[in-house]
């Protein structure tokens, strides 16, 4: 059945009807290249023109669409609204962190004119963290995460301080020193970050849902639902829609107004460039959001580089696996970051071989043969969390596998003992794995360590995920979804692909937060 659309003001056909003649006039002059490009072949072999009728019906179904944006609104008042509100949100957040610091801290310089002349520069902040795209960031993506800007705020910030230690010794006679700067650059950058998080926090439980639409084949759209729904993106999928279904709903303009959507998320799709093209031009038009996911970004990550040569738009794809300084610098981070958690949870691994002891018989650790780097098997070390004859049971409660296909894990396994059901809700059974990082088995980050019947069943090309040491704890685990094991060996290539310091200590840091609100990964 055709969704009617519904009537708008006379003052907004006139510019919704110029943006619809705009995107036609786009549509009619890149069938016209299509045509070009389709007659130069038959032009050189002798043959005949197509006829120009099959052409122009090509470019008709798109301009069905077109030729409703006349009545629609230009975009939805809410949607407009919410985010005006929290660009402002997050640039007085900003304001008032950079001004506090600067306030606290050269104030034991002595208040005067150097500090008013600073706080002058306020605007500078605001221009800085503007042209950075700090406050339109949040708009193009379904996840708004202060963790992903903390190294442009970390620069930013620095930038902020020096420019301060510049400009302070023009009205006062007071120079900074390194130290000063420092205490500037850190107390700014932590400032910054923190008036940012409670924003987002606050917006978080006063904002309303963005509503979104899904476009694509059934199984990847429900894909991405699923993905949505585990995420703690403040998003709702109203719907799934393959392309044939909003054809027969009265065109994508029709079906945007009737569930009153306020981003598109466009999975890939079967019928081509073009196809996905079409859609974005007219959600644009009426400026709805628009999430797009290439197919080929499911194989190579968002570690691409966009590069343009005469026009023509290329993806730049970082070289598989690390190079060896990149291994070197990781292995450095490991044994460093390690050597200090140890330091801190020593007495807390001898506290929990007591209680373990105490619990139940058996030994205190627990040893399994785990495949590593390069497919070579290793034997991980975990504190035991259950009885002794836990593998031999595993036959037997194998129906109640909750885990997906390919990986074993079951709803209160009766195999726990009692201080094993404590360490593993709060995953602490994984602290031993510290030592198979000092020994170099092992990485604090990395692909998921699989058993051998798990890792027989990855073949082909996904074992190149094996290039990389295993880790504690990774993308999967991270964000603590229970996925099958060909949805993880993907995440884990992924991980593989796109791998950077930084994103170690993101992973590491969701780890942590995932671990104190939800328990186990």
């Amino acid at each position: 059945m055709t969704t009617p659309l519904r009537s708008r003001a006379a003052g907004r056909e006139s510019g919704s009807a110029d943006g619809a003649l705009m995107i036609q006039r786009a549509m009619t002059q890149q069938a016209s290249i299509r045509l070009r490009e389709a007659e130069a072949p038959a032009a050189l072999n002798g043959a005949p023109e197509p006829p120009r009728l099959a052409v122009a019906a090509e470019a008709a179904a798109p301009s069905l669409d077109a030729a409703q944006l006349g009545s629609l609104t230009r975009a939805p008042a809410a949607l407009l609204a919410r985010e005006a509100l929290h660009r402002r949100l997050l640039a007085l957040a900003d304001v008032l962190a950079m001004t506090t610091t600067l306030v606290v801290v050269l104030n034991r310089f002595g208040v005067g004119l150097g500090i008013l002349a600073v706080l002058g520069s306020i605007p500078v902040v605001l221009v800085l963290f503007k042209i950075a795209g700090l406050y339109n960031r949040d708009e193009l993506r379904l996840g708004h995460s202060t963790l992903d800007e903390v190294p442009l705020v970390l620069q930013l910030t620095g930038l902020v301080a020096l420019g301060a230690a510049i400009l302070y010794p023009i009205f006062s006679t007071h120079h900074f020193s390194g130290a000063e700067v420092a205490v500037v650059w850190l107390a700014g950058f932590a400032a910054v970050l923190t008036g940012r998080v409670l924003v987002r926090s606050v917006a978080r439980r006063v904002m309303t849902v963005e509503r979104c639409l899904i476009i694509g084949e059934a199984q990847r759209a429900d894909r991405i639902r699923r993905r949505i729904a585990a995420s703690r993106a403040r998003t709702i999928v109203v719907d799934c829609l393959a392309s044939d279904d909003i054809r027969s709903q009265g065109g994508l303009p029709a079906v945007l107004d009737d569930l009153r959507i306020d981003r598109i998320i466009i999975a890939p799709i079967t019928e081509g460039p073009d196809g996905s093209a079409d859609l974005i031009r007219i959600a644009k038009a009426v400026d709805v959001r628009v999430s797009v996911l290439p197919s080929v970004l499911e194989v190579v990550g968002s570690s691409v580089a966009f590069d343009e040569v005469e026009g023509m738009a290329m993806l730049g794809l970082p070289r598989f696996g690390l190079c060896r300084s990149s291994r070197r610098l990781k292995r450095l981070f490991d044994l460093s970051a390690t050597s200090v958690g140890l330091v801190f949870v020593g007495p807390l691994i001898a506290a929990i071989g007591l209680a373990i002891r105490l619990d139940s018989k058996g030994p205190i650790f627990f040893r399994q043969t785990r495949v590593g780097r390069d497919g070579k098997p290793f034997r991980i070390v975990k504190f035991r969390s259950m009885v002794v004859d836990a593998d031999a049971q595993k036959d037997q409660l194998r129906a109640q596998n909750i885990a997906g296909q390919g990986l074993f894990k079951i709803k209160d396994d009766p195999r726990v003992t009692r201080v094993g059901r404590f360490l593993r809700s709060s995953s602490l059974d994984e602290l031993p794995q510290l030592f198979d990082v000092l020994r170099g088995e092992m990485s604090l980050v990395g692909p998921r360590p699989l058993v051998t019947d798990e890792d027989a069943q990855v073949l082909g090309l996904d074992r190149s995920r094996l290039i990389l040491k295993p880790g504690i704890t990774g993308p999967w685990q991270a964000l603590g979804s229970r996925v099958p094991l060909q949805e993880m060996v993907e995440i884990d290539y992924l991980y593989v692909s796109n791998w950077s310091l930084w994103l170690d200590v993101k992973l590491l840091l969701w780890t942590f937060r995932h671990v104190v609100r939800r328990g186990n990964v």
